[in-house]
């Protein structure tokens, strides 16, 4: 299997609008962090991609993705879905709509948001198109098959809001969680890969810190772990050089093999 992060950074992305701050001007491509978003393909072929950030054309045309068989998302905030619109390019080389899986609240405000996305009354002039969606809503603990992948969507706190994080296999993808149940740690125990979000270094009410992630990776005893949400607080290198051997910060375009 493989992992590649199409974008790494917090909401505000890296360089974030007016920030004059030493990682924000960086020369390093590492410190260019844009909103959160990856790909999962299975050996067998299968293309997960997880959530639509803003940039979600730029990141799919940088990584030379043109094809995609599914669909998950994590929650419907802005910086993790308002790049859903790019699918069209996807789906017009489709035969049918594309598959889109979430939490049944998540589709919900989905539909909401974007309805010329999934409702088929909704059609467009001879001529033109439109992204096709169709809306699978998935159930906490529940594992479903997308392809050759299995998939278990797993519930987590994030502040007032639940996400969805997954487990893919030997992957355990976690984004925007404030904490891990211990029914969740069992799920994602004995994954080789750990992908988790990494704030700030002090607590946040919504998001794990540095130093939380860190005690969570250590629990969940991955092989290798990779932090994402990153902000523009630490140098990439500098947080690359600071971290265990095991865990190390994620960065836009970086391709993991599971």
């Amino acid at each position: 299997m493989k992992l590649t992060f199409l974008g790494t950074g917090t909401s505000f992305g890296v360089p974030q609008i007016g920030c004059g701050c030493a990682v924000c001007k960086s020369p390093d491509p590492r410190d260019k962090r844009s909103r959160v978003g990856a790909i999962v393909e299975t050996d067998g072929g299968t293309r997960l991609l997880i959530d639509t950030p803003p940039e979600l054309r730029l990141q799919l045309i940088a990584n030379g993705v043109d094809r995609v068989d599914a669909i998950l998302f994590t929650h419907d905030h802005a910086d993790h879905t308002h790049g859903l619109d790019d699918v069209r390019a996807l789906t017009n080389r489709r035969a049918g709509p594309l598959t889109m899986y979430g939490s049944a609240d998540t589709m919900a405000r989905l539909a909401v948001r974007f309805p010329y996305i999934f409702d088929d009354a909704m059609s467009v002039l001879p001529g033109t198109t439109k992204p096709e969606g169709r809306a699978e809503s998935l159930a906490p603990g529940v594992t479903v098959r997308i392809g050759d992948a299995e998939v278990t969507p797993v519930a987590l706190p994030h502040g007032r809001v639940t996400v969805f994080a997954y487990r893919i296999g030997d992957l355990a993808y976690v984004t925007d969680a404030k904490t891990i149940p211990r029914e969740a740690m069992e799920v994602f125990r004995g994954a080789k890969v750990l992908v988790i979000n990494a704030l700030f270094r002090t607590q946040h009410p919504s998001h794990l810190s540095l130093p939380e992630a860190i005690s969570v990776a250590r629990d969940i005893g991955a092989e290798r772990t990779y932090l994402t949400h990153l902000t523009h607080d630490n140098f990439h290198a500098d947080l690359e050089a600071e971290l265990p051997r095991d865990i190390q910060p994620a960065f836009d375009g970086l391709t993991v093999r599971i």
